[in-house]
């Protein structure tokens, strides 16, 4: 599986997400993606999953030093203390000795930026975790952290797709020698598959729209995708992007898409967001 490198971490370029999987069928999915040839799985402690994703690791027979796994703490957790409890807890329920990547989930203007940084160092010193990084964060935020931070931050998981401007974000990231992780990647519930700019690009590559999608996030540098799916035909059709480029009139005409600028996850307790780079 392909891969990006951010500050030391390799982090497989398609990842298996989970929010919205849950028992049975969660551990059922993880297995059936790892034994497809999935070596990321990306979870957190707000899925109420972590168990079911590691009992679907185990199930697959995969090396555990052949997976990338990440779990998040979720904003009521990220004090000092709180944070490592969290994380410990993490991985008492997935059956692991550490996770590959710790990562707060949001952040959360009522705690302190310094004290969560803190403690998640902490956590990476104690042995919980192999990396650190934030997810949600804008700029302002990310560049905060970043001069926060005593260890690397390899990655910012944020909602990225072609009907989200994300250029700030992906641009510090960059800079900053992390990863950016799209978690809903393909915009579910848009209608971006219908767009004449992934229509086209389905009909020239003999692709599924979602396989064109995904395909534009893995080919931009630096980024990583982690599609959720409930279906296990679903998964291979994820997996195979690697056999064909898109082409720069392509990217950019997918790309040109991000002026909608429709965010799905946005609640009260989001941050202030970046202004489109326009």
């Amino acid at each position: 599986m392909h891969g990006v490198d951010a500050n030391g971490a390799k982090i497989p370029a398609l990842g298996l997400g989970t929010w919205t999987l849950g028992g049975e069928e969660c551990t059922q999915i993880v297995a059936h993606a790892l034994q497809l040839g999935y070596r990321h799985v990306d979870t957190a402690h707000m899925y109420r999953n972590e168990a079911a994703v590691g009992e679907g690791l185990r199930l697959s027979g995969v090396a555990r030093n052949d997976l990338f796994v990440t779990t998040k703490v979720w904003p009521t957790d990220i004090a000092p203390g709180d944070l490592e409890r969290s994380a410990e807890a993490s991985l008492k329920l997935l059956g692991l000795d550490q996770v590959d990547l710790l990562l707060i989930h949001w952040p959360n203007s009522k705690i302190a930026l310094e004290g969560s940084i803190r403690a998640l160092n902490n956590a990476k010193r104690a042995g919980f975790t192999r990396h650190i990084g934030v997810s949600n964060f804008p700029t302002a935020l990310l560049s905060r952290a970043l001069e926060l931070s005593e260890a690397p931050l390899v990655a910012n998981q944020v909602e990225n797709h072609p009907y989200l401007d994300q250029t700030k974000v992906l641009r510090m990231c960059r800079q900053a020698g992390m990863a950016m992780v799209s978690y809903c990647p393909l915009s579910r519930g848009s209608d971006l598959f219908e767009q004449e700019a992934v229509r086209s690009a389905v009909v020239r590559h003999g692709k599924t729209p979602g396989q064109i999608v995904l395909r534009w996030h893995v080919q931009q540098e630096g980024v990583v995708a982690i599609p959720c799916t409930t279906k296990k035909e679903r998964l291979a059709e994820n997996a195979a992007i690697f056999d064909f480029a898109l082409s720069d009139e392509e990217m950019k005409a997918i790309s040109a898409l991000t002026v909608r600028n429709a965010r799905i996850c946005d609640g009260e307790f989001a941050p202030e967001w970046d202004a489109p780079a326009l």
